[in-house]
């Protein structure tokens, strides 16, 4: 007999094109109807309700109704990071789909992985990061050091609200487009937040592309560089 965790279940929710399809479109971190998740998947309404209440039974989607419509989110952050090692692992197996555009390019600079910064701006201030000794790798776990602690309280990162969350502060993820690890976890969500708050950069609805104007770009990596203090 076998114990533990069944994987094979989500693996098999995961597996069909239609449902795979929807929860990469709620890899943006946004709320999407279920009509827009049934356009995104290429199937009837009746049919991605179906897919929708499977997700949502097996804990990999969230739904909320707002008037006429029922939205749907993934339902945790981990859900998010897994999606991404997936694509991670397909990547680097060659499963790739065939149409390619202008759009690839950009989301290979830039885009959300679920709540935080993927591509490779992300990549280049992880490595910034922990070549400056503001994050390092302990016991094969990334975490934030009391210098980085320091510099992004003075970069305007308030870690009050962070430390008070369940979540963890700090996660390493496998970037799919440049495999090297970039920032998760709430700091990763905040950094994030922060850089749109500040009108750096900007996304669309129900879209992981994060869109920096130049001079957004420049001060976002002016702000997250350790030499620029």
């Amino acid at each position: 007999m076998k114990y533990g965790p069944d994987i094979s279940i989500v693996a098999q929710l995961l597996g069909d094109p239609a449902r795979a399809n929807m929860v990469m479109a709620l890899m943006s971190g946004q709320a999407l109807s279920a009509a827009e998740l049934a356009h995104e998947a290429g199937v009837t309404p009746p049919t991605a309700t179906g897919h929708l209440n499977k997700l949502v039974s097996l804990g990999l989607l969230r739904g909320e109704k707002q008037g006429r419509h029922r939205f749907f989110q993934l339902c945790d952050p981990d859900v998010g990071e897994a999606v991404e090692a997936l694509i991670a692992v397909a990547t680097r197996a060659g499963h790739l789909r065939t149409r390619l555009g202008p759009k690839d390019e950009a989301m290979r600079h830039a885009r959300s992985c679920y709540d935080h910064l993927g591509g490779r701006l992300a990549v280049d201030l992880t490595g910034r990061w922990l070549a400056a000794g503001m994050l390092a790798w302990r016991g094969g776990v990334l975490q934030l050091t009391r210098k980085g602690r320091e510099f992004l309280s003075g970069r305007g990162i308030e870690f009050t609200k962070l430390d008070a969350q369940k979540r963890a502060l700090c996660r390493s993820c496998i970037d799919w487009s440049e495999r090297r690890p970039h920032l998760g976890g709430s700091l990763g969500a905040a950094i994030l937040a922060y850089a749109m708050a500040e009108g750096w950069a900007v996304r669309g609805q129900g879209q992981r592309l994060v869109s920096f104007s130049r001079r957004g770009e420049e001060n976002f990596v002016r702000w997250y560089s350790p030499a620029a203090t």
